[in-house]
């Protein structure tokens, strides 16, 4: 069961904060899906709960990565169908609330992003606070628990493997990478997996870039993998290349080309701790 190990005193949520018309907190692609590998996307949506409205932002703002993931979402749902695995895609902005972080991490719920102030979040009570956290991260990392936890009553350790994007510059520094693979300690899918990518023509692949994951690959993966030693990477994609459904094919199939003789390998799906 998904717990937060730094994750603050609970506080009783008021009534819920999805309407009706929302979407949920939480969507499920392929769950039969035969492959021992879960795919999660923590920021795959603009989305925001119609009570909350914009959070005070304006669209061109709602548009920016500070919302969410560009072209993830596509990437994810074609890299599902090809290998067969099943998706976890989180159904709200993270500026609504950050499923990629602690409970007790001050980003969890931003008031400034990348610049942008969001007015939304800046008075938020502990009841708001609470009441985020159980309508739409508590159920998005259950369903991942749900997942490998039938895979593991099965006698399988799944592979985790979270799908982001990135800007393509920051702070004027145009970022060279196509795709960068965050890891720490465990070199099951991250190594092979920068080598099998790096051996297309024209391909730049970053080690831990434009990200350190020797340092912090947010909960997700700590919680959902790392921590239990199951096989895991986080993959990154400049979002550039994945922001149209062209783009976004492409470069699943890219994935899916290099995963493939990498989650094909039985001797992966094991509990090992590194």
């Amino acid at each position: 069961m998904f717990e937060n190990p730094q994750a603050s005193e609970p506080v009783q949520a008021p009534d819920s904060l999805i309407g009706e018309a929302d979407p949920p907190p939480v969507e499920v692609v392929n769950e039969g899906g035969a492959a021992k590998v879960i795919l999660t996307c923590d920021h795959a949506s603009a989305a925001m709960p119609a009570a909350l409205g914009t959070l005070g932002l304006d669209p061109a703002e709602l548009g920016r990565h500070i919302c969410y993931d560009i072209g993830i979402a596509k990437v994810g749902r074609a890299l599902s169908a090809m290998l067969d695995a099943p998706l976890v895609l989180a159904g709200y902005s993270r500026l609504v609330i950050d499923v990629n972080r602690r409970l007790d991490d001050p980003t969890l719920i931003s008031v400034i992003s990348d610049g942008a102030i969001v007015p939304g979040n800046r008075n938020i009570t502990n009841e708001d606070k609470a009441q985020r956290i159980e309508n739409i991260y508590r159920p998005y990392h259950q369903t991942i628990d749900r997942l490998s936890g039938e895979l593991m009553e099965r006698g399988v350790a799944p592979a985790i493997i979270s799908l982001h994007s990135f800007t393509t510059s920051l702070n004027r520094y145009d970022r060279p990478w196509h795709f960068g693979i965050l890891w720490r300690r465990d070199p099951r899918i991250a190594v092979p997996l920068m080598e099998r990518l790096g051996a297309n023509a024209g391909i730049c692949v970053g080690d831990n870039q434009p990200y350190s994951g020797g340092n912090d690959h947010g909960i997700s993966i700590e919680s959902h993998a790392e921590s239990r030693g199951l096989p895991h990477a986080l993959i990154e994609i400049r979002q550039d290349l994945v922001e149209t459904d062209a783009g976004a094919e492409r470069n699943a199939s890219l994935l899916a080309d290099a995963l493939g003789g990498i989650l094909d390998d039985p001797g992966l799906y094991r509990v090992e701790h590194y």
